[in-house]
């Protein structure tokens, strides 16, 4: 078959304009694109602060009551009036139960009826003594008198003789009824120390609070039967129709304001503790989880002599104040432990450092409106700011929204910042 050469010819020359117009089509797309700038990132900034921060350890605590007092009785007998309510505060000396009187009653009367006979039995004694004293006296005048008579020749020795054995008879009942008056008075000490020991008893029947505290659930009702170092017995019922509670606590009283806070460090923290304790007070920071609000200030007054074996933790105690009892016994608490104070420290807010696979780094808009991205070193968390260590300094615009649009070096487009966006409000708003 022959083909017409004139359209071969056609054809190919159709096939050549067509390459042509591609090529040079590509070459200006290419122009265009070259041509084209890629519009400013829109991004919200702040300006990075410098101000005193705590660096801190971060620990998970519970709180125990500062002092738990289990009230016991100290003497037999039926509980006649209860004198608080459960779960009520109660004061230093309030009273707490009263325990029928009417046998330590009568035991304290017995006693001043005892001092009493035995004080009357002293005076007869005294009396008797001076009685003895004033004959003996008398005798001794005698003595010499005859002795006198004796001696001039008067009246004879024997009668002399005679005065002077009575008047050495006069002296032993002198010695016995001196006798007499001190043991009158020892039995006194003892008639004395007896009524002492029953106003004791007596008073023991009024069962008052050692501490300020806040009781529990009282756990004898009345007309219980109380004993010392025994168990509590019930002759009459409780209002749920059971027996009287066993044991021998009648109720149990715990000390809440000041409370303490325990809590455990890692021991590789350990060395830095002791190091700030030498040099000072640590201060505690106590919150409750997810509460609002600054956290209560105290004071570590404890840490722990020993390592736990078992962990590689160490215990540590905080006193804090907790005049209103936000805090209770037995609770959960976040405490933050303030080691010491860094001067002059650089903070962004926390969305602020972004990272790569070659660390931490920060987006800063430059005057120019072009952002650099800068590596930086992190500390630790201030509430919604965060410690730069290295790499910007106070003062700088640093990108906190819009990072994802971002290119290093690019434009960028600055809008405003929103209400309370700025690192200053951040640190206002607390740290946990």
């Amino acid at each position: 078959m022959r083909y017409d050469q004139s359209l071969v010819y056609r054809f190919v020359a159709g096939l050549f304009v067509v390459g042509v117009s591609a090529i040079l089509l590509s070459a200006c797309v290419n122009k265009a694109q070259q041509s084209f700038d890629r519009p400013p990132a829109p991004v919200q900034v702040v300006e990075s602060i410098s101000q005193d921060v705590p660096t801190y350890l971060d620990a998970i605590g519970k709180t125990v009551a500062r002092e738990v007092v289990s009230i016991q009785p100290q003497v037999s007998g039926r509980i006649i009036k209860i004198h608080f309510t459960d779960g009520g505060n109660v004061r230093k000396g309030d009273l707490l139960f009263t325990i029928d009187t009417r046998p330590f009653e009568a035991s304290l009367r017995q006693a001043q009826a005892n001092l009493s006979k035995d004080g009357a039995l002293k005076k007869q004694a005294e009396a008797n003594l001076e009685k003895e004293i004033a004959a003996a006296k008398w005798g001794l005048v005698q003595v010499e008198r005859y002795r006198t008579l004796v001696e001039q020749g008067i009246v004879p020795r024997e009668q002399y003789e005679q005065y002077r054995a009575n008047y050495d008879s006069l002296k032993a009942n002198v010695e016995a009824a001196r006798a007499a008056v001190g043991s009158a008075a020892e039995t006194i000490k003892v008639d004395a120390a007896a009524v002492e020991s029953a106003k004791v008893q007596l008073s023991y029947c009024y069962i008052r609070s050692p501490i300020d505290g806040r009781a529990g659930q009282r756990l004898v009702d009345l007309g219980n039967v109380v004993n010392p170092g025994g168990s509590n017995s019930a002759t009459a019922t409780n209002g749920d129709g059971g027996n009287g509670p066993s044991g021998n606590a009648l109720v149990v009283i715990e000390r809440l304001d000041p409370i303490y806070a325990d809590f455990t460090i890692s021991q590789s923290n350990l060395t830095e503790v002791q190091q700030q304790m030498r040099e000072g007070h640590l201060r505690t920071e106590v919150r409750l989880p997810d509460t609002a609000g600054d956290p209560v200030v105290g004071q570590l007054t404890f840490l722990d002599n020993a390592v736990q074996n078992a962990t590689g933790q160490v215990n540590l105690r905080a006193t804090i104040p907790n005049l209103g009892h936000q805090f209770w016994p037995g609770r959960f608490v976040n405490i933050r432990l303030v080691l010491n104070i860094i001067q002059g420290a650089v903070l962004v807010p926390a969305s602020a450092p972004q990272m790569s696979a070659t660390g931490s780094f920060i987006y800063v808009v430059k005057q120019d409106s072009t952002a650099e991205q800068r590596a930086v070193t992190l500390g630790q968390r201030q509430g919604d700011l965060i410690v730069v260590a290295s790499g910007i300094q106070a003062g700088e615009r640093v990108v906190i929204n819009g990072q994802v649009g971002v290119t290093p070096g690019g434009k960028v487009l600055v809008e405003q910042t929103p209400a309370g966006g700025s690192p200053a409000n951040a640190t206002q708003s607390g740290s946990k």
